[in-house]
């Protein structure tokens, strides 16, 4: 009993000691999180950079007035990283930090003298700057930059006129800045549908059993809801070099389309254009013109399907179609 209870008390003692020890380090312990999503953050602002969507010259100088943690244990080793990405992105010199911006002040007028808590206005924002910023120039932008459960959030604006200049919530993997373009994209979609604007689609099928088929479609999307699909197309197998004309259209079942193309074959076309030779077109070659009916059946909401191709050749071909091009088409 005696040597139970010992023991008992020895390993409480131990985890007493051990959390002892580890509890000043829950000062620097970061959140994974958030560590990643402000390397993403600077990404995003290098981009918005580089494609113009932000203008340096515009974001130059900017006052940081606000860097807030989710814990105020981290909120030393946040403002630092946070000063350290605004740093990388906008260069040394234009960055400056408001300390007193959430610090409680008091403000004299001509009523008398007034404590102020909590967010900073605008107004308040340029006022600090000018009474600290000495014969520097006068800030453009304010920057809210805060730390959230799921990565940090970012505001930047313009100071004179109020304006957002950039806003969003990044987190490591960019969940969200997906999902807003994902929306902003189908919203712009519904849009254009609705006015019945034109939109090029391309195609490439390949159908390699039992026949070949693989020929590149650029088509244009038109007509009143925007089903109808018209293009030209250029084939590699079934005829063997060929281009010609295509039409296809888009049932809302599945987003299947159906349609064909008129294929002109250019060795034939070549050779029948000697006329010594004109007999033996037909027997080396593919016939002039070849009609290939096609079929095909998206996986999803991917930018890829399944195809079924049939040519007045007697080639039947079963295979996949990669539409709308990408780097990685096989990856939604």
């Amino acid at each position: 009993m005696v040597s139970t209870g010992f023991g008992g008390v020895s390993l409480f003692l131990r985890l007493f000691i051990v959390g002892a020890l580890l509890l000043p380090l829950r000062a620097y312990a970061q959140s994974p999180t958030t560590v990643d999503a402000l390397v993403r953050l600077g990404e995003v602002l290098e981009l918005r950079l580089e494609d113009g969507q932000l203008e340096a010259d515009r974001l130059r100088p900017a006052v940081l007035v606000s860097a807030v943690a989710l814990d105020p244990a981290h909120q030393a080793w946040f403002s630092t990283r946070a000063v350290e990405v605004l740093l990388l992105q906008l260069g040394a010199g234009s960055l400056r930090i408001c300390e007193a911006c959430m610090a409680p002040r008091f403000v004299t007028d001509s009523t008398g003298l007034t404590l102020q808590t909590g967010p900073v206005g605008l107004d308040e924002v340029s006022r600090l700057d000018e009474r600290y910023r000495g014969g520097a120039e006068p800030a453009q932008v304010g920057i809210w930059l805060d730390e959230q459960r799921s990565g940090v959030s970012v505001r930047i604006v313009d100071l004179a006129s109020g304006q957002v200049v950039f806003a969003q919530n990044v987190d490591p993997m960019l969940a969200e800045v997906k999902n807003t373009a994902r929306i902003y994209h189908l919203s712009s979609e519904l849009e254009r549908r609705a006015r019945g604007d034109g939109l090029t689609q391309s195609f490439v099928d390949i159908g390699m059993f039992p026949g070949q088929h693989l020929s590149l479609d650029w088509t244009d999307q038109w007509g009143d809801t925007n089903r109808n699909l018209s293009g030209f197309t250029l084939s590699v197998f079934d005829p063997l070099i060929g281009v010609g004309a295509s039409h296809y259209r888009c049932v809302k079942a599945a987003n299947m389309t159906f349609g064909g193309k008129l294929v002109l074959s250019l060795p034939t076309a070549a050779v029948r254009s000697i006329g010594d030779v004109a007999d033996a077109g037909d027997e080396l070659l593919d016939p002039l013109v070849t009609i290939v009916g096609v079929a095909r059946i998206p996986f999803g909401r991917s930018n890829y399907g399944g195809l079924v191709s049939l040519s007045t050749n007697g080639r039947l071909g079963i295979g996949i179609s990669l539409m709308n091009l990408r780097l990685f088409p096989v990856f939604p």
